[in-house]
């Protein structure tokens, strides 16, 4: 039975998502490119779809229900993190703590387990600057010359960084995903983090386990530049954010904090000047542009869909298929990797997946936490394995302009990392409850953002 303010399901209400799909996935498709097409323009071609093909309501009113949907408090909040993530993070890049974060990982790798080194190395700083995008394009160039070095196979090393890039993707407190998972089903960052460590650090110890038997090397390898008091300063921010996140700070007075210290220690060492700061300012809140506008768009599409009874459509369907909260954990774990496959974005993949995923915990009393941490690994174990993903590209194209070429199929053959975390996953899903997970009480954000 239908709420009677619900809208009746109608499968015609869902035809802007299929056009969305049709025309980013196809389009990149036949350019053989997934940078040809913007995403922002998917989702206004798909925008315009839907304001189309709803003939019930007045266009003003219309463009008021695109506009609230844009304005949700959630997308809202979401945006403002995105903001503070992006300042931070390009200010502390700027200031140097970066390049320290990666010296100090070189010099814990011994010369003889490289491989495992690497991927705990790509899973630090992951960690700390929360993209795995930066920390792939980062790497790749030192995995490079580390397999020119050593003789060990490229593929190996590309994986274990790419791999480590992951689970900081997953498990960083200012990575996109995480702000979106959290937010979508209105859990506190640190309860979505503590859950993940269920399925990222088995999963983290066994891929470890296994560098640790292939990946021994015998060749002789650069010494690292030595660790320098000055590196250990500059990698503070990044520390300091993630303790902080962890004692269940606000994030966004976590992050504000983090970008002051950072602002302060980049002038104190001279790293940049006050226009220096204001300029990598302002670039971090820019950068993050693009995910910005996706984020609005995809909350005013969605609240189109929602209307006219497109949601009510898919949940109705899906529903026939739940009958617990297992199986409604194991539907939203699919629901969120059929997205990830044809948007090649696991953010964007959350932010339509997730008030789908929320509306069907909600009725099946499952833990927000753990649907928050099944939403966010499920797309980054997709993510990570896709080949036309941005963070395989990156891998395989600086691999490519160092004069090396690289199968693009037998480096997901590499990614050991994402394949043991979506077995980790299944199992996450299929094991007994703890007591503390049964609860659908949702620790709201504005308690903790």
């Amino acid at each position: 039975m239908h709420k009677t303010d619900e809208p009746q399901g109608r499968f015609t209400a869902l035809l802007p998502f299929l056009i969305f799909l049709i025309f980013y996935l196809g389009l990149s498709l036949c350019a053989n490119d997934f940078y040809k097409v913007p995403m922002p323009v998917a989702f206004i071609i798909a925008s315009a779809a839907a304001f189309l093909l709803e003939t019930r309501k007045k266009l003003a009113d219309k463009v008021e229900l695109y506009a609230k949907g844009m304005g949700d408090t959630n997308i809202m909040i979401m945006c403002l993190v995105f903001i503070l993530a992006g300042a931070f993070a390009t200010v502390a890049k700027g200031m140097g703590a970066v390049d320290s974060a990666v010296v100090i990982a070189r010099n814990l790798m011994p010369d003889n387990l490289l491989l495992s080194g690497l991927f705990l190395v790509s899973c630090f700083i992951s960690l700390a600057i929360g993209t795995s995008c930066g920390t792939i394009a980062t790497l790749t160039p030192i995995a490079v010359g580390l397999g020119t070095a050593t003789g060990l196979p490229m593929e190996l090393l590309i994986g274990a960084v790419v791999g480590g890039a992951m689970f900081g993707d997953n498990m960083s407190i200012i990575s996109d995903t995480t702000i979106a998972a959290s937010r979508t089903q209105g859990v506190a960052m640190r309860d979505k983090f503590l859950m993940n460590l269920r399925i990222a650090l088995p999963a983290a110890i066994v891929t470890l386990l296994i560098y640790l038997i292939t990946g021994r090397s015998s060749g002789e390898v650069t010494e690292a530049a030595a660790i320098t008091g000055r590196d250990v300063l500059l990698i503070l921010p990044y520390l300091s954010v993630l303790l902080c996140a962890l004692l269940g700070l606000n994030v966004m007075a976590v992050l504000f904090f983090g970008l002051v210290m950072a602002v302060i220690l980049g002038i104190v060492t001279g790293k940049f000047d006050i226009w220096g700061v204001l300029k990598l300012t302002g670039d971090g809140c820019l950068g993050m542009s693009e995910t910005l506008i996706v984020a609005l768009l995809a909350g005013g599409l969605l609240s189109m869909v929602r209307s006219s009874g497109g949601i009510r459509f898919l949940l109705d369907n899906v529903e026939k298929f739940i009958k617990s909260p297992r199986a409604c954990e194991c539907g939203v774990a699919l629901f969120v990797t059929a997205v990830n496959l044809f948007t090649a974005n696991n953010t964007v993949a959350i932010v339509i997946a997730g008030p789908v995923a929320k509306e069907l915990s909600q009725k099946y009393t499952c833990s927000p936490r753990r649907i928050a941490s099944i939403l966010d690994t499920a797309s980054c174990i997709v993510q990570g394995l896709i080949p036309y993903g941005a963070q395989i590209l990156i891998a395989v194209g600086v691999t490519q302009s160092a004069g090396l070429k690289l199968s693009t199929l037998s480096l997901i053959g590499t990614m050991y990392y994402q394949m043991i975390m979506l077995v980790m996953l299944i199992v996450f899903i299929l094991l007994p409850r703890k007591k503390s997970d049964n609860t659908c009480e949702a620790a709201w954000i504005d308690q903790n953002m």
